[in-house]
């Protein structure tokens, strides 16, 4: 199995009502996600997170903490994958869909209706209202080091 990792930011409205949610074109059918995606070769996870929200939002984001942390094996492309969650703030940018192939719509859903989307498991029903977060720490191994 392949090993993908994949960074997700939440991003929750000022009066903290609402989570921002990007719409996928899927094989099948349309479904939420919030928005982020794979880490590519030489990224960091928060470099993806940050990346990933402007292609597919056209924000600027401030990362916080990590949200989650999960993991799903998907089979059928034999990848086992890890799901970061940051929490972040919008700083900038404008919606829009730069990427309309892969992204049909950009929406501010309620945290309640929002939350089956963002795949907390029942155990942790509600956390999304905790903000609790943990540290994300980079430590740089030598990265920058010829």
């Amino acid at each position: 199995m392949k090993r993908v990792d994949v960074a997700y930011v939440l991003l929750v409205d000022e009066h903290e009502e609402n989570v921002l949610l990007v719409k996928n074109k899927g094989p099948g059918a349309s479904y939420y996600t919030l928005p982020g995606g794979a880490v590519e070769r030489g990224e960091t996870l928060e470099e993806a997170a940050i990346r990933e929200v402007k292609e597919e939002t056209g924000l600027d984001v401030q990362l916080g903490g990590i949200f989650s942390v999960g993991e799903a094996f998907f089979e059928e492309r034999g990848h086992h994958t890890i799901f970061f969650t940051f929490t972040g703030k919008i700083i900038g940018g404008e919606i829009n869909i730069s990427l309309p192939e892969e992204i049909e719509e950009v929406t501010w859903m309620n945290l309640q209706q929002a939350e089956p989307y963002i795949h907390i498991s029942n155990e942790f029903e509600g956390a999304i209202d905790s903000k609790t977060t943990v540290p994300y720490m980079l430590r740089d191994a030598g990265r920058y080091r010829s």
